[in-house]
């Protein structure tokens, strides 16, 4: 019995890790999916550097205790799955939302992105966000054409100046 004990502390340990280490959660209830549905989501989150675990509600539960993500576990009810962004934390709502428009039996629950909860419709607004790398290009951009346009008037300035005094 002490064995099995030792086993779940182990789990519950591993999983306080992985959420101590995300930067955004989303749960989803994956019931219907078929086996290579899974594995076609896996490989996608695999390849995105996002974590996608199956792990027993209670045992969940237990390594929430005391963390930013604690607000998740009135969603921990029936089958779900955990997506663990560690990178850009929009990135496991944006794959499972996207997922979920071709696989209907993938169900967005809920998830807390940098250590905010939002419900089923938050996760669906906030995987509608570009990507931090969209948007600082976006704002590059906006910030870079006054510029530009004021440095070509400038020259224009130079140019008729330069046109007259010669």
């Amino acid at each position: 019995m002490s064995n099995n004990f030792d086993k779940k502390k182990l789990i519950v340990q591993e999983i306080k890790e992985k959420f101590e280490q995300a930067k955004s959660v989303v749960v989803v209830d994956y019931r219907g999916l078929k086996v290579e549905e899974a594995t076609e989501l896996r490989k996608i989150f695999r390849e995105a550097g996002v974590d996608y675990k199956i792990y027993k509600n209670n045992l969940v539960k237990l390594a929430l205790e005391g963390t930013d993500f604690e607000t998740i576990t009135k969603d921990l009810t029936g089958p779900n799955a955990i997506a663990f962004g560690f990178g850009d934390p929009v990135v496991p709502a944006k794959i499972l939302k996207d997922f979920a428009k071709d696989h209907k039996n993938l169900e967005l629950k809920s998830g807390v992105i940098e250590s905010t909860y939002y419900d089923v419709d938050g996760i669906k607004a906030i995987a509608d966000i570009p990507s931090r790398e969209v948007l600082i290009a976006k704002f590059l951009g906006s910030v870079k054409s006054p510029i530009s346009n004021f440095a070509y008037l400038l020259q224009n300035i130079i140019d008729k100046q330069e046109g007259q005094t010669a």
